[in-house]
């Protein structure tokens, strides 16, 4: 059985930019500037990047006042697909 991962805690690293760590002990950086471009109404108010900072976690997800949420699940297999995950030490 696969381990069901959440975003553990996240820092904002630059515009529409997160650095993650995973519930498994991962971590890495992920720019998300294709929210500001992404057609749907949903993400319209993303194109603020001042929208974009007020990111939450709601369960382990990355959250936003709309009630926009991205799956961690989903987050995790891109990152790691893309080969910016790498383990971190969890800070105390």
């Amino acid at each position: 059985m696969r381990e069901v991962v959440h975003v553990r805690r996240f820092e904002r690293t630059g515009p529409w930019r997160l650095k993650l760590q995973f519930t498994d002990g991962l971590a890495g950086e992920w720019g998300f500037s294709g929210l500001a471009t992404d057609p749907r109404k949903v993400t319209a108010p993303f194109r603020d990047p001042a929208f974009f900072d007020r990111v939450f976690l709601d369960f382990g997800a990355l959250t936003w006042p709309n009630g926009f949420d991205w799956s961690p699940e989903a987050l995790h297999a891109d990152m790691l697909a893309a080969g910016v995950l790498k383990f971190e030490e969890a800070a105390a």
